[in-house]
């Protein structure tokens, strides 16, 4: 398996691989990997030729020095992961001076407000500093195709308003959340809770569904209004937001419009960790 630390010996690489008609697919991950991250490798292997794996724990993306610090980094695990997985994985694992040059800070951008609500109101910077490594990435390694996961649907909005501000010609691609088997949404943080607290966690998906049934028939006031008052009466889990929003603008729900697509957004602290997940409603 090739592992690369330096852009300008990436680049070379995927310039010469291009050059055999090769085609290559990016799966940009902070490490710590499980089966939600395998899942996105295996999608870009079924449609390249090559897959480029960028590990790399973004410093501008943390809006908490805390939580920057406690981030899992288990490289070494990782690696032999993505070698079970194919030999037609690369490895990018460039250092934070690598990509920033000593100066660490985030470009600005304009996302036509898809930053402003949810994780943006509570997560200062956060999306400037995932449009600023995304970006980077994506030209460094010029892929045909990119993939993230759906659990951080927000931010695949936000990438791809990115890609089209920037004028990337890149392909991103959306795949599916993948769940442990009682609902969870597969997350680097899971690993840090505690065995009851993930055990019992499978209630923010079951949330989640509940709400589903309930849209169409009820309104999105009181549909999140109901979401407030379950985990109100839940000891192990405090809900920092659950919004309605539509699925292109992220525009949070009033009026419920027949011609769009929407979504249950919900962030929610567990011993201390912050977990996200959403779900088609329509």
């Amino acid at each position: 398996m090739k592992i690369f630390d330096l852009k300008k010996e990436l680049s070379t690489f995927t310039n010469e691989q291009r050059k055999k008609d090769r085609t290559i697919g990016l799966v940009p991950t902070m490490g710590a990997l499980h089966t939600g991250h395998i899942s996105l490798v295996k999608k870009a292997l079924s449609e390249n030729d090559l897959v480029i794996v960028s590990i790399f724990v973004n410093p501008t993306q943390f809006d908490k020095k805390d939580d920057l610090d406690k981030y899992p980094r288990t490289f070494e695990k990782d690696i032999e992961l993505l070698k079970q997985v194919s030999d037609h994985i690369v490895v990018f694992a460039p250092t934070v001076d690598e990509i920033y040059g000593g100066n660490v800070t985030s470009e600005t951008y304009e996302f036509d407000g898809l930053d402003k609500v949810m994780e943006g109101e509570f997560r200062t910077g956060h999306f400037d500093g995932v449009g600023t490594i995304v970006e980077l990435l994506l030209r460094t390694v010029a892929p045909d195709r990119a993939y993230f996961g759906e659990k951080d649907f927000q931010q695949l909005q936000i990438i791809r308003k990115m890609a089209e501000i920037k004028d990337l010609p890149f392909d991103i691609i959306g795949c599916p959340i993948e769940r442990e088997p009682h609902g969870l949404a597969m997350s680097s943080r899971n690993e840090r809770l505690s065995k009851e607290t993930r055990e019992e966690a499978g209630f923010i998906h079951k949330t989640l569904l509940a709400a589903k049934a309930e849209f169409g028939m009820k309104s999105a006031t009181h549909i999140k209004d109901w979401v407030k008052s379950e985990f109100e009466q839940h000891p192990l889990f405090d809900l920092e937001y659950f919004e309605i929003a539509d699925e292109n603008t992220l525009t949070p729900a009033l009026k419920i419009q027949d011609n769009q697509k929407y979504r249950a957004f919900i962030a929610v602290y567990a011993d201390g960790i912050r977990l996200i997940d959403n779900l088609r409603l329509n």
